[in-house]
């Protein structure tokens, strides 16, 4: 049988700014998610999680992972009523905050869920399913886990009034980068409604963050494209900040942040939902960061403190 994978990402720049409309970069890793499904005459599903995870991740977050997978088997036909499904999620991608952990998942499903019944989809059709059992984690996704988990790579990523626009980067050159979990499991759907919650609170503030944060990424995509490590250190260190202005860092964040620049990290930033989660920090030359050369990236080790993926 082969195997159905969804992958990992790291957000490079632009969590909870994405969701307003304005441009993210994201990458993929390479560590994935797979999945396996079997149907069989009878009702309803059963789970099977084999993951890799960090302490209390899959407990807390089993409810929601149970609504994501009823959402993605009904979106692709499958009546529960009569028939009966077997779900087991494997694969090397360690779950916990930021990673895309809840996307790789329903990507992975869906995949499997095509082959168990005989279907050939496009990629725009499994991002689709996997976009649907997001709404199981997150009420209203943005879309951008689901497409990295769908489609890898690098990627420019926008929500629009209609559906979501991205394409895929090719670098110039490689870099490596490391990332690192404070192993806090963070729940995006709350955080994501505190801060429209402040926003609509303080629109005036969250106006001037975002005006600034879309400066940023502009800058930050052409130092991508040219490979002008330097630059986008100082974009990842910009970025950092505004995310501690929007309230989405934390002192456990912080101090791996401080600790990877201590470390020899030219910039760093928490990365996904924020409030525990990820860090990451670009190391150029460093060979025991992921290479990242326009297709996945490559775990090789993790370091910069905290609890390691």
């Amino acid at each position: 049988m082969s195997v159905h994978k969804g992958y990992g990402k790291l957000i490079l720049f632009g969590e909870h700014f994405v969701v307003y409309k304005v441009p993210a970069l994201v990458a993929a890793v390479a560590d994935y998610t797979d999945c396996k499904v079997e149907i069989s005459e009878g009702s309803g599903f059963t789970t099977v999680d084999d993951r890799p995870a960090v302490p209390g991740y899959k407990v807390e977050k089993k409810e929601e992972g149970d609504e994501a997978t009823k959402l993605v088997l009904q979106h692709m036909g499958v009546d529960l009523e009569k028939q009966a499904v077997k779900v087991t999620f494997g694969g090397n991608l360690t779950a916990v905050s930021g990673i895309g952990a809840s996307a790789a998942a329903c990507v992975s499903l869906a995949r499997a869920v095509a082959e168990a019944q005989g279907k050939k989809l496009s990629e725009e059709e499994i991002n689709a399913a996997g976009y649907e059992g997001e709404k199981g984690y997150h009420g209203t996704p943005s879309g951008i886990d689901n497409t990295a988990a769908t489609y890898g790579g690098i990627l420019r990523f926008q929500r629009t009034d209609g559906d979501p626009v991205f394409e895929t980067k090719k670098m110039s050159k490689s870099v490596e980068i490391v990332y690192a979990s404070t192993g806090i499991t963070a729940s995006t759907s709350k955080v994501v409604a505190d801060v429209k919650a402040k926003k609509e609170a303080d629109p005036a503030w969250f106006d001037k963050l975002i005006g600034e944060y879309t400066e940023l990424v502009g800058k930050a995509e052409v130092a991508l494209d040219a490979g002008d490590w330097a630059a986008l250190a100082g974009m990842l260190d910009a970025n950092h900040k505004l995310c501690q202005e929007l309230t989405v860092s934390c002192k456990e964040l912080d101090s791996l942040v401080d600790a990877a620049k201590a470390a020899g990290a030219i910039g760093a930033k928490m990365s996904g939902t924020g409030r525990g989660g990820l860090m990451l920090a670009l190391t150029p030359g460093r060979a025991c960061g992921p290479r990242c050369d326009g297709g996945v990236l490559t775990p090789a080790c993790r370091g910069g403190g905290g609890r390691g993926l």
